[in-house]
């Protein structure tokens, strides 16, 4: 199951209405509805999408609830829902009874604020951020021995959430210190032990956005080339950090929500998903990193926009309701084979190139003509592909890339950088990940 961060994060005052949250295995779902009344009152449901047909169960209680309630769901086919109350969150836990719901009471959190972080991995688990004055608490909602506890204090303000392997014990979040933003790990596994993991410059904001465990593509989005750009990654790759110009869409909002599993050690080959919203609507975007465009398809009627996963065969199923079908899965398949280029065209060149207001080394690629990609589809049905006027940006087109050291260093690697708050972690084995260091400049000899 792809891992994706959730929504920066004063959380629980404005959520996303119609989202929809997938457990981690994806065989449930969870989302507020409204009742068609003339309230437009708000309840919980629970989607099964993991057998052969979906179908939706209302969790309605004894009253409605407030639309700032947020839903996690479990493996089980339970569902968390944190509920403000006063000065606190109340934690329980919804199921359907034949024709009621049973809701029982796990307990509460003494917080201005709480923020659900993303299904963990097993789907048993529920942790949630509490930002404070000065730092941010962890707790884990769901899955304790008593109720609900609090595992960790991270100095500063911690917002998104990404977990990093498929143990649930490697979270990444990103931190707010001094008024910079980085991404540092949280080993669960060590009383939360804290390692930074992203820091591509020290004057840049480096946020984290999605990571997918079994290729260790990373989607990320960061200042330092200049402005605000979404860039990709590996972890325990030497390769540096990409921002490709395809990525950048001055007229929308480019939001990943999911990436391609079980591509073992071949992030090039994952497809990615994003939500992309301008003045035209709301559409799907679907980009590879060896691609040098975003390909853009349209939504599913009645799509929960920004919600879907993808399976390990390259399969894309975007959650959909409608007044016809209240509970519906598009499936859209999507080309995965090698891109062949086209006729007559030279592989890419490299120059060095500066760039304004990057105080970092960085590289431009240029290409000739892209890759023809045939066209995917919804509901076995043929979507044409839009047509894209290409961004101006760099000549000829191609992506930024700024030379860093691996985002996740091997053991063996020599010297390692002083972490932020605790000495390197020694981690079990594992094909991306051995040692979490701090994404920074690599030395000009290092490229």
């Amino acid at each position: 199951m792809t891992i994706c961060a959730s929504e920066d994060a004063s959380a629980l005052d404005s959520p996303p209405r119609a989202a929809l949250t997938l457990a981690a295995d994806g065989s449930y779902a969870a989302r507020l509805a409204r009742h068609d009344d003339a309230a437009g009152s708000w309840y919980p449901e629970r989607w099964t999408i993991g057998g052969p047909e979906p179908y939706a169960v209302p969790l309605a209680g004894s009253q409605p609830e407030e639309p700032d309630s947020a839903l996690l769901p479990l493996a089980d086919g339970r569902v968390v829902i944190v509920r403000r109350v006063a000065d606190r969150f109340t934690v329980s836990l919804l199921s359907p009874t034949g024709p009621g719901t049973q809701e029982v009471l796990v307990g509460a959190v003494a917080a201005r604020a709480l923020s659900l972080l993303p299904p963990a991995p097993g789907g048993t688990l529920g942790y949630a951020l509490a930002p404070g004055a000065e730092s941010t608490a962890l707790w884990r909602v769901h899955g304790g021995t008593g109720g609900p506890e609090r595992v960790a204090v991270v100095p500063g303000r911690c917002t998104g959430g990404v977990w990093l392997d498929h143990d649930g014990r490697l979270l990444a979040v990103d931190r707010e210190v001094a008024g910079r933003t980085k991404t540092v790990l949280l080993d669960l596994a060590r009383d939360a032990e804290i390692s930074p993991l992203l820091q591509i410059t020290e004057e840049s904001d480096d946020r984290l956005l999605l990571a997918d465990p079994d290729s260790g593509l990373l989607l990320v989005r960061s200042d330092a080339p200049g402005h605000d750009r979404l860039g990709w990654g590996v972890l325990g790759s030497s390769l540096p950090v990409r921002f490709p110009e395809c990525l950048r869409a001055p007229d929308m909002a480019v939001t990943p929500f999911a990436i391609q599993p079980g591509r073992a050690l071949l992030p090039e080959s994952c497809a990615v998903a994003f939500r992309l919203d301008g003045p035209a609507g709301t559409r799907l975007g679907v980009w590879r990193p060896p691609e040098r465009q975003l390909r853009q398809f349209p939504a599913p009627e009645g799509w929960l926009a920004g919600s879907g996963r993808w399976t390990p065969d390259g399969e894309l199923l975007l959650p959909y309701t409608t007044a016809a079908v209240s509970c519906g899965v598009a499936r859209m398949a999507v080309p995965l084979g090698p891109l062949e280029p086209v006729a007559g065209t030279g592989g890419p060149r490299t120059e060095e190139a500066p760039a304004a207001g990057v105080p970092v080394a960085v590289r431009e690629e240029r290409e000739g003509p892209e890759a023809a990609v045939p066209t995917g589809g919804v509901a076995d049905a043929k979507i044409p592909e839009v047509a894209v006027p290409p961004d101006p940006g760099p000549p000829d087109g191609g992506e930024i890339v700024l030379e860093t050291s691996d985002i996740v260093a091997d053991s063996t690697a020599s010297p390692q950088p002083k972490p932020l708050d605790a000495e390197p972690l020694d981690l079990p084995p594992h094909p991306r990940m051995c040692r979490p260091v701090p994404l920074q400049q690599a030395p000009l000899s290092a490229r």
